[in-house]
């Protein structure tokens, strides 16, 4: 709202009114900017009633004059300014795996929202994006090709029997489409350009209908909107549409995968003719109910052998620009230290001793590394490793199927069927609020509620019976 202020000459009549409009702050030194301001003159005659009413009439239509002038700053293109917003974010922290997830994101945005002006972008924008990004079309991999009667007629009158020589050298194999079978549109591209005939002359596109989770759509939504309310922050446009517009529908799948105790026994069981290794870190996947990049940026000087503790601060990832790195959990609530079972610590204690051994055994082969788990010549451990690990044991013992995120859902199953409380187990979970560990894991605290209630009415009866059997007796 403006700010008004009354000048007066030396006789005390007011002359004219002072309006100023605030302007924000700096955004690098956070100091107040200097405010628009405008002089409005009071005509000769006028009473200070009447004048004062109309410097507010004024006051109104220059304030609005100057949101105009800031807003049409946003003639800048969606595209621009999205990468502008990305910087600003890798600047003051953003973590290397966010801003892949960010670009992946926008990706899918920019071919619609890119070549658009910020102050041209309507909700009902963002409302045909998320269609679209919902259709079977925004998959990549949906597209496929099948072979025109064309292509056979083509091949034979060049006398191509077996497989297609490529342009530039090399052959194609033509396998699948002998099969009948449909071919990748890259594929399809190399026996056109081989042929030197346009694609579209050979083959036929083929949607499937597999569409983007709801989830990444969401994720989508979530970047535009960070992009446009930045701008709005910053005064680029009067309001930011993604608030406005109709939020695609979010569908967090399927309920987290956890194993019944029978399977957990079965596992376990399958892991005792495993190399310690492997045994070890399974059984704290489960005792500690850590992330995968948890476990494996687990050092050894973490590891409090007197209190049977570990403590969680830093975690490993990996990207394909940067390949294996360290880096912090997924949030600073996630940064604790776990009480581990004596089983598992005596697991690990094995563990150690055998890897002192490995390191004895390959001398100057092996990586010098703090972690708990080494890749096989030390080192840093790939993330995708404990994965690909866990897939051929699961073959090899015919077990369900096992992930390292599956132990960290057992683990919060078995304790709120115990009766745990839901801030104990939101704290070993590494959540930043209690919140989250209600919304992921609503259904098991709902039937570890209806279970504890079912004991309950055990106990009481058992109470009112013990008390009606005393009574007889006397």
């Amino acid at each position: 709202m403006a700010n008004i202020q009354a000048r007066k000459n030396k006789e005390g009549q007011v002359i004219s009114y002072s309006i100023r409009v605030y302007r924000g702050r700096d955004p690098k030194s956070g100091k107040q900017l200097t405010p628009y301001s405008h002089t409005w003159r009071v005509p000769e005659g006028w009473g200070e009633k009447r004048a004062r009413k109309e410097a507010e009439k004024q006051a109104v239509l220059f304030e609005r004059q100057c949101r105009q002038d800031i807003f049409s700053g946003g003639r800048q293109t969606f595209s621009e300014y999205a990468e502008y917003v990305m910087t600003c974010k890798t600047t003051m922290g953003m973590k290397h795996l966010t801003e892949i997830h960010y670009r992946q994101s926008l990706k899918r945005v920019l071919p619609v929202l890119g070549p658009m002006k910020l102050c041209d972008i309507k909700p009902q924008h963002l409302n045909l994006l998320y269609q679209a990004l919902s259709s079977p079309e925004a998959r990549n991999d949906n597209r496929m090709e099948q072979v025109k009667p064309v292509l056979w007629k083509t091949l034979e009158e060049q006398g191509v029997i077996g497989d297609l020589p490529a342009k530039g050298g090399g052959l194609v194999s033509l396998a699948r489409l002998r099969e009948g079978k449909l071919v990748k549109p890259v594929t399809a591209q190399r026996i056109a350009d081989a042929l030197g005939m346009p694609i579209g002359e050979l083959f036929t596109p083929v949607y499937g209908q597999r569409t983007l989770s709801s989830r990444t759509v969401m994720n989508c939504h979530l970047l535009v909107s960070a992009v446009l309310g930045q701008a709005e922050k910053e005064m680029l446009i009067p309001y930011n549409p993604a608030r406005r517009a109709v939020l695609p529908k979010r569908d967090d799948g399927s309920d987290p995968n956890y194993f019944q105790e029978d399977q957990l026994g079965e596992i376990l069981k399958a892991l005792e003719y495993e190399p310690i290794k492997w045994r070890a870190a399974v059984n704290l996947l489960l005792a500690s109910g850590c992330r995968r990049g948890e476990l494996l940026g687990l050092k050894w000087d973490k590891v409090d052998w007197g209190r049977r503790t570990i403590k969680i601060d830093c975690a490993m990832h990996y990207a394909a620009d940067r390949g294996l790195f360290e880096g912090p959990p997924k949030t600073r609530d996630s940064i604790r230290t776990l009480v581990i079972p004596e089983e598992t610590m005596d697991l690990l204690r094995a563990h150690k001793l055998c890897q002192e051994e490995e390191i004895m055994i390959q001398g100057s082969k092996w990586k010098e590394s703090p972690y708990v788990f080494t890749g096989e010549h030390g080192g840093p451990m790939n993330p995708s490793q404990l994965g690909n690990w866990l897939t051929r044991f699961e073959k090899r013992h015919n077990l369900p199927h096992l992930n390292p995120h599956a132990f960290r859902h057992t683990m919060t199953s078995l304790l709120l069927f115990s009766g745990v409380d839901s801030i104990s187990v939101s704290h070993r979970l590494g959540h930043s609020s209690v919140a989250t560990t209600t919304t992921i894991y609503g259904h098991l605290m709902k039937q570890a509620e209806e279970q504890i209630s079912g004991r309950m009415e055990e106990i009481i009866n058992r109470a009112k019976n013990a008390a009606s059997e005393k009574n007889e007796e006397s």
